[in-house]
C-alpha cells in the first residue's frame, strides 16, 4: 500500500498542530468566531482575526474585556487584545497572549479591500453549499 496512515495518538496530533505545523496552516487555525449581529450581516460564523479587530474575551482573568487586536503571532498561535495587560516586575506594562479560540470578534476592521472581498466569496460559497 502506498498511503501513509497518519497517527491519533494526542501526543503526535499535538506536535503536528502545534510545533511542526507551516505558517501558512498555523494562520488557517488563527479563526475566532464572530458576534450573532456580524454573523447574519456577513452570513458566516467565523473568520480569520487580523490587527485592527475589535474583539470580546469571553474566557479567563480578562473575561468581558472589549479592545482592538493589536498584535498577532502567527507562529505561535496567540493574539494580543488592547487593555489585557499585566504590570511586569520591573515597572513595565506588557500585554498577555490570549488564544484566538476565547474571543468574539465584535467588529472587523474593513479598511482593506481584500478584506472585503474574502468575507463576499466566503459568504457566497455557503450560501450556494446551503442551496444544495
Amino acid at each position: 500500500m502506498g498511503s501513509k496512515a497518519v497517527s491519533s495518538q494526542p501526543r503526535k496530533v499535538r506536535k503536528r498542530q502545534l510545533y511542526r505545523a507551516p505558517l501558512h496552516i498555523k494562520s488557517k487555525q488563527l479563526v475566532a468566531p464572530l458576534a450573532e449581529e456580524l454573523r447574519k450581516e456577513h452570513g458566516i460564523r467565523r473568520v480569520r482575526i487580523r490587527t485592527g479587530d475589535t474583539v470580546l474575551i469571553v474566557r479567563g482573568s480578562f473575561k468581558g474585556h472589549e479592545g482592538k487586536v493589536v498584535k498577532v503571532l502567527v507562529k505561535k498561535g496567540r493574539i494580543f487584545v488592547e487593555g489585557a495587560t499585566r504590570v511586569r516586575s520591573d515597572g513595565r506594562e506588557i500585554y498577555i497572549s490570549i488564544h484566538p479560540s476565547k474571543v468574539v470578534v465584535t467588529k472587523l476592521d474593513l479598511s482593506d479591500e481584500s478584506r472585503t472581498k474574502i468575507l463576499q466569496r466566503r459568504s457566497s460559497r455557503i450560501k450556494e453549499v446551503a442551496a444544495k
